[in-house]
């Protein structure tokens, strides 16, 4: 794809913002190969999402944010600019169940996910060899009962040096502490099947079976402080019925945990997700 830049905004709604926004871009010879609008009737929000063919601008993207935030001030909001030609970067924690970990990596490898997947970290090694294979460092850092907080330190300090645009949890089995969700806010994206808070504890899939449930789902979300329930990115079902059993059921969550989790993935790496309160717009 042609380098874009990625614009996305969002502010009280008032009149006269798309003017000023396809003002600015057109004043200065902006062609907008993508445009996408929303105005939230709940809070009162404007919502945009708008890529541009870099080319077709004089300046860079640098030069770019400068005037943008300039024309925007007086609407108040928020705003991001994402160059398309700067790679992105991708951290993923694990444990030891690797079928979003296999799904992710096959992806890049694959082209579909057009990403630099710096490290993966694991508090078990069980998922170094498949890392490896692909040519991606494997951190292990035990997280003893003990001394949990010198793991997550340890664990900081490698996600931090790789600087990513996201840390992907993906079935990570390790609640973070609050000052790394506040430190990863909008960046660290975790999955987790449906049956919260119906089933919690040990072997949520025996008691789903043992209840006949008929949808098993999953649900990508950013991470926050309070346990599971940060802005909701992407959720999916999957069907199932009497004659499957607990495996059956289990395959098939693992399923949908991959695909959803993949999509909220994308979306987040194409600025397509826009945060308002505890409220997404995907755009």
């Amino acid at each position: 794809m042609a380098r874009r830049y990625v614009i996305t905004f969002g502010c009280p709604d008032q009149i006269g913002i798309v003017a000023t926004i396809a003002s600015f871009l057109a004043d200065a010879g902006g062609t907008i190969v993508e445009a996408a609008y929303h105005t939230d009737p709940d809070t009162g929000w404007f919502f945009t999402r708008q890529e541009v063919a870099a080319d077709s601008l004089p300046f860079d993207a640098a030069e770019l944010r400068s005037r943008f935030g300039a024309t925007v001030a007086s609407l108040g909001g928020e705003w991001q600019i994402l160059d398309t030609g700067e790679r992105r970067r991708v951290v993923i924690l694990v444990s030891k169940e690797g079928h979003c970990l296999y799904d992710i990596l096959g992806r890049v490898a694959a082209g579909e996910l057009d990403v630099d997947v710096s490290a993966v970290i694991g508090n078990h090694a069980d998922l170094a060899t498949i890392t490896e294979a692909h040519g991606i460092p494997f951190h292990h850092v035990p997280f003893p009962r003990e001394d949990k907080e010198t793991a997550f330190a340890k664990v900081a300090e490698l996600v931090d040096a790789a600087d990513p645009h996201a840390i992907v949890l993906a079935r990570f089995m390790q609640i973070l502490p609050a000052d790394l969700c506040a430190a990863w806010a909008g960046r660290a994206l975790n999955i987790h099947h449906s049956f919260l808070p119906s089933f919690v504890g040990a072997r949520p899939y025996h008691q789903a079976h043992r209840r006949g449930v008929k949808l098993i789902g999953a649900t990508c979300h950013y991470v926050t402080a309070e346990l599971d329930a940060g802005p909701i990115v992407e959720q999916d079902v999957i069907r199932v019925d009497h004659g499957d059993s607990v495996p059956d059921m289990v395959r098939k969550g693992r399923d949908i945990e991959k695909v959803v989790l993949s999509r909220g993935l994308r979306w987040h790496l194409e600025n397509r997700i826009l945060v308002h309160g505890n409220k997404t717009v995907v755009l």
